[in-house]
């Protein structure tokens, strides 16, 4: 995709978002529910959609809400559910339809108060602290975000009682569910008028904020994050960790310059994504350039998107982080530096993340479990301890506390913040330097990330494809050593395709949104190498999908 010439630059105001409008259209509009464009569908990650397409409306939020209601009844979950919402302009409506409907269902319900924001992790981790020992009265969470995606989207999470997100088969049910209810004009629904369900005694206001951050030094070394004096900043992007960098401050005596303090639905402060879209995207250069123009006023700066479940590390030695980089330099850096972590404990990584992350683990001799993309497949293993990390390319990771317990199932994008300044403090040396250490063991590791046109059809072939599809026997002039369709940490179908060779792989998964298939790919030669790899893998990739359909 050619570059935008709007890339990096300050969104100009002809291109922000109407958040009067995204409100009236969320509360007018009404889906069609033969139209698979207007249905509710959860994606790897909770359903999203925009008022303005007619894909993120009332309707759909008090028929998922109703679903969950339905599927917590079914399920024996008794306990209270925590409801938390970032700062994008649809989150607000939303997290108030949902608290109608759960109202009027006897949900205990628990918000922040004040109508204050609260991450994903904050939600994640409000769930396992009130689980933790219980067999019963098992708590569950929503989080209302569309995570890093445009001003205009809405998006919808479940987290059941593990606290991580919802696996496939839980998803698939709340899906069928609520598009049954929106077939049916939402009939089924149960709802009350929004002060009544204000007013009623299962919904609480409480500070989700603090037992957040007091508990933090459970699983980073605050206190040598505030002896070593670093300069450190952060850019909240307008998202819902805003508030929570001043209380970091002020309990662990630190002095995180906070950048950017401003709470803005049509994040009118965003410079321009690649596309030309406004984005906030922490592992982005563009959505990121005005961090990037302070990196060398800070030893270490750091961002996260609106619902603080991604980071985004900056230094001086190196600009933005890749995220596969940091997430290799932090594996590295935990399993030598927590001791109270199982031995057997396994790095979780998706298959669409760096090779270097298995040769750091190879080196240290722990197991690595590679899974298919979305950030579910981690969390029994963190929530058990059978993961010590889990991570994912897109700059999504989590990990256990200092003592070897779970910490959050869900993507913690201000511990992965905090421990760049963790190791920075205790080695010496920033994130960016020590993966320059990791390439002088292991060689430079090479990465992109592309999409290519796909037909409706020819996605949902690639996204069925079996190894035996693919004739060839070689790739980027190696021969080509694994044919994947299955992820080897669990087993699960990966929805495309992995093909491996001796220094390099690339992977194929179809868009779960757009007409598009996205290639992955990562040399450990050269520049060359890896467009070579690319190549390879639109032929090898369109030659199995021509034979899949004959």
């Amino acid at each position: 995709m050619a570059l935008s010439p709007l890339a990096g630059k300050p969104a100009p105001k002809q291109m922000l978002v109407d958040p009067s409008r995204l409100a009236h259209d969320y509360l007018e509009r009404r889906p069609d529910p033969a139209d698979p464009a207007q249905q509710v569908s959860f994606g790897t990650s909770g359903h999203r959609g925009s008022s303005l397409r007619d894909s993120f409306n009332e309707a759909h939020i008090l028929a998922i809400t109703q679903a969950i209601c339905e599927y917590r009844h079914a399920r024996a979950v008794t306990g209270p559910l925590y409801m938390g919402k970032d700062t994008h302009a649809l989150s607000g409506p939303a997290q108030r339809t949902a608290l109608e409907v759960l109202a009027a269902n006897d949900v205990e319900t628990i918000i922040q108060r004040d109508d204050g924001f609260t991450p994903t992790p904050a939600i994640s981790h409000a769930i396992l602290v009130h689980n933790r020992g219980r067999d019963d009265g098992l708590a569950d969470g929503i989080v209302i975000t569309p995570s890093h995606n445009p001003p205009e989207d809405g998006g919808f999470k479940y987290n059941p009682i593990h606290g991580g997100p919802a696996e496939t088969d839980v998803t698939r049910w709340i899906e069928d569910r609520a598009n049954a209810l929106l077939r049916d004009g939402n009939a089924g629904v149960k709802r009350l008028p929004l002060q009544s369900a204000m007013n009623k005694e299962t919904t609480h206001q409480r500070d989700l904020m603090r037992p957040y951050v007091e508990d933090l030094h459970n699983v980073i070394d605050m206190a040598a994050i505030r002896d070593a004096r670093l300069a450190l900043a952060v850019d909240p992007l307008g998202g819902a960790a805003v508030a929570y960098w001043d209380l970091i401050n002020a309990i662990y005596g630190l002095d995180i310059a906070v950048t950017n303090t401003k709470v803005d639905p049509t994040f009118a402060f965003m410079t321009v994504d690649h596309d030309g879209a406004i984005r906030m995207d922490c592992s982005s250069p563009h959505a990121m350039a005005g961090l990037l123009d302070l990196k060398d006023r800070y030893r270490v700066a750091f961002a996260n998107d609106p619902d603080a479940d991604r980071h985004g590390i900056v230094t001086p030695t190196t600009g933005l982080m890749n995220p596969n980089h940091y997430l290799a330099v932090a594996i590295e850096y935990l399993l030598t530096h927590r001791p109270g972590w199982p031995a057997a404990a396994a790095v979780g990584k998706t298959l669409v993340s760096s090779s270097m992350i298995d040769r750091v683990v190879g080196k240290l001799r722990r197991r690595l479990s590679e899974v298919p993309v979305g950030f579910k497949w981690f969390a029994p293993g963190l929530f058990d301890g059978s993961y010590c990390f889990g991570g994912e390319e897109s700059a999504g990771a989590s990990f256990l506390r200092r003592d070897g317990g779970v910490w959050t199932t869900d993507k913690d994008g201000p511990i992965m913040n905090l421990l760049a300044a963790e190791i920075t403090a205790l080695t010496g040396s920033d994130p960016g330097e020590r993966y320059a250490v990791l390439t002088a063991q292991f060689g430079e590791a090479y990465y992109t990330r592309i999409d290519a046109p796909a037909t409706p059809e020819q996605k949902a072939k690639l996204s069925r494809l079996s190894a035996d599809a693919v004739k060839a026997s070689d790739a980027a002039g190696e021969p080509i050593m694994q044919k994947l369709t299955r992820a080897p940490g669990n087993d699960a179908p990966i929805g495309g395709l992995k093909v491996v060779t001796a220094s390099g792989w690339f992977a194929a998964r179809p868009s779960g949104t757009e007409a598009v298939y996205k290639i992955y790919a990562e040399s450990f030669r050269d520049e060359q190498h890896l467009q070579m790899l690319v190549n390879d893998a639109q032929q090898i990739v369109q030659t199995a999908i021509m034979a899949a359909h004959r």
